[in-house]
C-alpha cells in the first residue's frame, strides 16, 4: 500500500478476524469454587487481579473482593505500579497487558487469553503506521492508548481520551501539525475541539462505531428526561446527542453525580455492572446498536473483552501460561510517549470533555 493511500485505507476487520461474543456461563457452585481457589492462589502468588471496566462481572467483582482493582486501562497500570504484589493477573485486552509490562517491567504480568485484542489495536499495525509517520516527518505523533506496544514505540506522545483534549490543545499552542492514531471518531472529536492540524489515522472500535443515531433519537423520544452520555469513540450522530462525552471513568462518575433518573448509555455493556453498583438507584439505558429490522437491539459488547473468564483466570495462577513479554527496546521508546502523558497530566486535571480511556 503506499502512503498516500495509508489514510483512504479502512483497515476494516474482516468478518473471520472477529471472535464471537460469547462470555461463559457458569453455574453458581462452579463460580464458587472457582473464586475460592482463585482467592488462595493469588494470595500464595502474591498477586493481584486487575480488571477492566468492560470484564464479565464476575472478574469485577472478584477484583474488587480481593483486594485488586476495576478501572479503565491506564489506570489499572498505575494501580499495578503501585501495587506490592509481584504478578499482575490483567483482565482486559493485550495491549492493557503490554502497558501494565511497560510500566511494571519487573512484574510478572499474566492475562487470562492472550488472543483477546482489540480492533483500534489490529487496525494500526506498526509497520504501516511507521512507514505513514516517515513520511511526515514534520508531525509531531499522538496514538491512543488502544495501541500496540511496538506502535507506541513510534510515538511521541500516547493519550488517554481524558487528556487527549488537553495534549492536543497543548501542542497547538506552538503550532505544531499532529498524526493522530486511532481512533478516527475520537480523532474527529478532538480535532474540531481544539481545531488542530491533524492528520488522522482510519483505525474505529468495532463496538463503538455500531451505535445508531437514527435510533438514539427515536429513543430518546420515549425517554425524554434521560440524558445521553456517549464515549467518544462513537459516531459523531451519537455524539452530536449526547449531554457528556465521557469515557469509562467520566461516565460513571458522571451517573452518580448528575441531577437526572434515567441515562441512556453509549458505550461497551460491561460497564453497567460498576453503574449499577454505584447508582443503584438510578435507571440505566443501553443505546442502540441496531436498527428496526435486527434482532438485537443493544448488543454492544466487546467480543474480546468477553474472552476473560473466571476459568481462564484460575488456569493462568495454575500454570502460569500467558505471561506478557516486551522486547527491552520497544518498550523503551514505548514508555517514553506513556511518561509524557503521565508528566503533563501530573498536575493538571483531565479536560472535563472525557475520562480516562
Amino acid at each position: 500500500m503506499s502512503i498516500e493511500a495509508s489514510l483512504k485505507h479502512s483497515y476494516s476487520l474482516p468478518r473471520e478476524q472477529i471472535p464471537a461474543t460469547s462470555v461463559e456461563q457458569i453455574e453458581d457452585a462452579e463460580r464458587a469454587a472457582l473464586t475460592e481457589k482463585i482467592t488462595a492462589q493469588l494470595a500464595q502468588q502474591n498477586a493481584v487481579l486487575i480488571a477492566h471496566y468492560y470484564t464479565d462481572p464476575d472478574l469485577q467483582i472478584l477484583a474488587d473482593a480481593t483486594g485488586g482493582y476495576v478501572s479503565d486501562s491506564l489506570d489499572m497500570a498505575r494501580f499495578g505500579h503501585a501495587s506490592d504484589a509481584k504478578t499482575l493477573i490483567v483482565c482486559g485486552v493485550r495491549f492493557m497487558g503490554e502497558t501494565a509490562k511497560i510500566l511494571n517491567p519487573e512484574k510478572r504480568i499474566l492475562m487470562p487469553d492472550l488472543d483477546a485484542n482489540c480492533s483500534l489495536d489490529i487496525g494500526c499495525p506498526a509497520d504501516d503506521f511507521a512507514a505513514f509517520c516517515d513520511a511526515h516527518p514534520d508531525h509531531v505523533v499522538v496514538v491512543y492508548a488502544n495501541t500496540s506496544a511496538a506502535v507506541k514505540a513510534r510515538a511521541d506522545w500516547m493519550v488517554t481520551s481524558g487528556s487527549a483534549v488537553d495534549v492536543i490543545q497543548h501542542l497547538t499552542a506552538t503550532d505544531q501539525k499532529i498524526i493522530w492514531a486511532p481512533d478516527k471518531y475520537l480523532g474527529d472529536y478532538v480535532q474540531k475541539a481544539t481545531a488542530a492540524d491533524m492528520l488522522i489515522w482510519p483505525g474505529t472500535c468495532i463496538v463503538h462505531e455500531e451505535f445508531k443515531g437514527r435510533e438514539l433519537a427515536a429513543l430518546r423520544a420515549r425517554h425524554p428526561v434521560a440524558k445521553v452520555l456517549a464515549h467518544p469513540e462513537t459516531p459523531a450522530t451519537i455524539i452530536a446527542q449526547a449531554d457528556l462525552v465521557s469515557s469509562t471513568t467520566g461516565i460513571i462518575k458522571a451517573v452518580t453525580e448528575m441531577n437526572a433518573k434515567e441515562f441512556i448509555v453509549a458505550t461497551d455493556k460491561g460497564i453497567f455492572h460498576k453503574l449499577q453498583e454505584a447508582a443503584p438507584d438510578k435507571i440505566l439505558i443501553a443505546a442502540p446498536t441496531a436498527d428496526k429490522s435486527a434482532t438485537c437491539i443493544s448488543c454492544g459488547h466487546c467480543p474480546w473483552m468477553a474472552m476473560n473468564s473466571l476459568r481462564k483466570v484460575c488456569q493462568v495462577l495454575t500454570t502460569g501460561d500467558n505471561e506478557i513479554f516486551v522486547a527491552p527496546d520497544i518498550a523503551l521508546r514505548a514508555r517514553r510517549s506513556i511518561q509524557r502523558l503521565l508528566d503533563f497530566t501530573h498536575d493538571k486535571p483531565a479536560s472535563k470533555r472525557a475520562g480516562d480511556a
